[in-house]
Parts: C-alpha cells; structure tokens; sequence
C-alpha cells in the first residue's frame, strides 16, 4: 500500500526536514506487519514527494493464528490488506512519521507551525461509504478532493462500483495535520481495523483527535467507525470529547470558519442560539419544542429560563440525542426540572402527533440538510399538522459565503448541506409558506451584518395570522 505527500512551498525540500526523513536516500523499517520504506520520487526546489510504501506478508500475519476448523478461513489469505489503505497504513505512519506527527522539527521549528500547501494521494483506500462518506470526513477539514473509482467488473456491469477509490486530497494545513487526519481518517474510511480494540484506543483517537474531532460535524461515525463499534469505547469516547466541548464553551470559542471575529466576540452558533431563545421568550410562550435539537446546547438555554415549563427536543439521531442527554446531565436533575423536558427520536417528514400543542417552535440550521423534494412534505408537518402558534427558523445566508476565504465558489459550509439559499431565494420560500398555512412572516439577521451581503445567518418569524392579529 503507498502514501504520498506532495509540496510546492519553497524550498520544497524542506518537507524532508519536516519529517525528518532524508531525501537523498531510501529509509528502511522493519515491521511487526513487514516492512516499510520512505522515498522521494520528486525532491526539487519547486516540487517535493515524499513516498511511504508498506509491504505487508498477509500469510506471516495468521500462521499459527487463524481460527480452529478444517484449513481455516480463505479470507485469511485472499483479502485487500496488502494493497488496499487500512489501519496497518495507519499503524505505520504512526511508527514512522512519529515525530512529524507531534509537530516537532529541530532544524525548521517554526515551518513545523506554519500552514503550507499539502496533497496527499492514496492510489486505493476502500472508501466503504462511497463520494458522499469522503466528502463528509474531509471537507469539513478544509480540504478539496478528487476521487477517481471503477466498476467491480466491466463485463459485468450490474455488479455495481468497486469500493476501492484512487483518492487525494489537499489543503493549506500544517503537516502535522494533515498526518493525523490521514492517520484517524483512513482505518474510518476502511470501516476495519486489522487489531483486537481497547481502552487504550480511546487515548489514541483523543491524542490525534485533539483540536479538531470534537468540533468534527461527523465525529460520531469517526468515533464509532475507528473503535470497531464498540459501542462502550465509542459512549467514553464521545462522552471525554463532549467534556472537553463544553470545557471549550465554558473558556470561549474559538474563532471559527463561520466566525472570523476576535475570541472575545460570542460565535456565530451562540450569536444564533441566543438569538433564537430571545425570540420564542419574546412570544412569551410555555410549550417549547426544539426540532432537530442536536446536542441540546438550545435546550440547554431554554431549561434555564424559567419561563418554559414544558420543552421537547427531537431529532433524527438517536447517538446525537444520548449525547444531547449526557450534555444535559438529565439524569442528574431534580425532579422538578426533569419533568419539564423530554427528548424524543422523530423525523421533520413523517407526521408525529407528539409535535402537537406547542407554542413555539425551532428549527435552527435545519431545512439545508433537508434534500428538496422532501421540503413540501417538512412543510406540511410543521405548518400543517403540527402547527405551533410561533416558528422560528434559521438557515445559511449564501449571499454571505464570499466572506469565508476558506470556501471555494459555489461550495457549501457543510459537507452535508443540500443546499444554502439567498436572501431573495429564502424570502420567497418563506413567504410562500406563511401564504399557504396562514401564517405571518418577518425576517431578521443573526451575526454581522454586511452592508452588500447581510448577515451570515437568516431567519425567519413564523406567527398564526388569528394570533398576531
């Protein structure tokens, strides 16, 4: 199996300082596994390549280890292992790029801290989850992708596509982080791991995790994925990871792609949440349901006003509302403050009667993940059948976008978006949709408002016509 890492920043060679592997001269380590080697197929001034190839011997992996039974299994001896990127990559990389991964460089320290241009090239990874899946782990990371896949068999079409992908990736990003990305993301990629899984696992996804898989919008799959679903070390993983999130909001976010402001200014998503709680208390409403409640940082808002006696929150995942229950510590509530709040698993496009009798309703940073189609259906189930008195909505403002430098033209905020409208475009859906149910409708910015583009969130104020009039 090979891994390329490739720069153009200049000097280029300074890569092999970076990973403190010589460029003149092939570099040989011996293995549990076999053996793997670090060369250089470019090493100029403009252009440098750094290669790691691992050879691996699958039969020296079982002998004398495979299971009982009558010449073992032949997927012992006739699998990808030897070609195809997985954990032993991972292993490796880990062996050999040791201290390139613990940003560490005797002879160009500050290079080591210093974003520069990367691209990393996987001739074959098993991407088990297909375009979307890769998407999903690595544009959220700031990277650009290409994938190039085939057919199973070209004579025989309907067997469908191969899992296996030529994948690369690249991005402004220091080294460091590029190698620990690869090095959590390929076995998650792979969805197997070639080793027995335990606690101390845990550590070793919280140490290359660190900085960047807490605020991952998929890190419940990474997590999931990376510790063979193991369903314990996943719960302590994610429950350590949620410890140090809230560790994070309690000291202040950091600036994010969504907030390019100073650490003292509130982000964007609390500018948003806060927003959100001071409109449904402005409505002066009890019966509170948040719809698509996430993590429940809104309901955390909302448990504390004391204004709401009964809140709902809801949400398709059923791992995202165990974390939403641990971030609320429900378990640890009074009786009294228990009895105002449920958690309930449901979708925005199947009608619920458990969604009846609210008077206020959010659903913030929610339809765009919604694939259009099924927006006439989300419609009818708010608007219809559930109809609170007050909805109160937010979404992306794509007019916004060209402020992020880190988006590319046309490209979304989130890899899972299905689409991020206009002001124009946003204004006319909701007006449409206040029209057909009879509702009113005002629109108000959330974050800074830019004279040309407005604000980088939009928001709609839903109210029963009988009710504001």
């Amino acid at each position: 199996m090979l891994l390329t890492v490739s720069t153009t920043h200049q000097p280029a060679t300074d890569l092999g300082y970076l990973l403190h592997k010589n460029p003149a001269r092939l570099q040989t380590e011996e293995l549990s596994f076999g053996k793997a080697y670090v060369f250089y197929p470019d090493a100029s001034v403009n252009l440098c390549t750094a290669a790691l190839l691992v050879e691996i011997d699958p039969v020296a992996l079982v002998r004398g280890r495979g299971p009982a039974g009558e010449g073992g299994q032949l997927e012992q001896y006739v699998n990808d292992r030897p070609y195809a990127a997985n954990s032993f990559l991972s292993v490796a990389m880990g062996r050999i790029f040791s201290t390139a991964m613990s940003g560490r460089s005797k002879d160009r320290p500050e290079l080591a801290e210093t974003a520069i241009p990367l691209t990393a090239h996987l001739p074959v990874i098993a991407a088990r989850g297909g375009e979307d899946l890769v998407k999903r782990l690595f544009e959220p990371l700031g990277y650009s992708i290409e994938m190039q896949g085939s057919q199973l068999d070209e004579k025989f079409p309907e067997w469908g596509a191969s899992p296996y992908v030529a994948l690369t990736i690249a991005g402004t990003v220091r080294l460091q982080d590029l190698l620990t990305h690869l090095y959590v993301l390929i076995p998650v990629l792979d969805n197997e791991k070639h080793y027995w899984v335990a606690n101390d696992e845990i550590e070793k996804l919280l140490k290359r995790g660190e900085g960047w898989l807490g605020t991952h919008p998929e890190k419940d799959l990474i997590v999931s994925r990376y510790l063979k679903r193991q369903r314990s070390l996943a719960r302590e993983a994610l429950s350590r990871l949620m410890a140090e999130d809230t560790a994070s909001d309690e000291a202040g976010d950091a600036p994010s792609v969504e907030s390019p402001v100073t650490a003292r200014t509130p982000s964007l998503h609390d500018q948003r949440l806060q927003t959100v709680l001071s409109v449904i208390r402005d409505t002066g409403a009890k019966r509170v349901v948040d719809l698509g409640c996430g993590e429940g940082k809104l309901l955390k808002l909302l448990l504390s006003e004391k204004q709401f006696e009964t809140i709902l929150g809801m949400d398709v995942s059923w791992r995202t509302l165990e974390t939403a229950k641990e971030r609320l510590r429900l378990d640890e509530l009074p009786e009294r403050q228990r009895s105002r709040i449920d958690l309930i698993q449901g979708s925005l496009t199947y009608r619920d009667q458990r969604l009846n009798g609210f008077e206020a309703a959010a659903i913030v940073e929610v339809i765009e993940h919604l694939d259009a189609p099924r927006l006439a259906t989300f419609e009818r189930i708010v608007f219809e059948f559930a109809r609170p008195t007050h909805v109160v909505l937010t979404t992306p403002n794509a007019d916004y976008n060209t402020v992020f430098e880190t988006l590319l033209a046309g490209e979304f905020r989130h890899g899972d978006h299905r689409f991020e409208w206009k002001r124009s475009e946003f204004e006319g859906w909701a007006s449409g949709v206040a029209e057909r149910f009879g509702y009113g409708v005002r629109f108000e910015p959330v974050g800074p408002v830019d004279a040309e583009r407005g604000a980088p969130t939009q928001m709609a104020v839903f109210t029963q016509k009988e009710v504001a009039a």
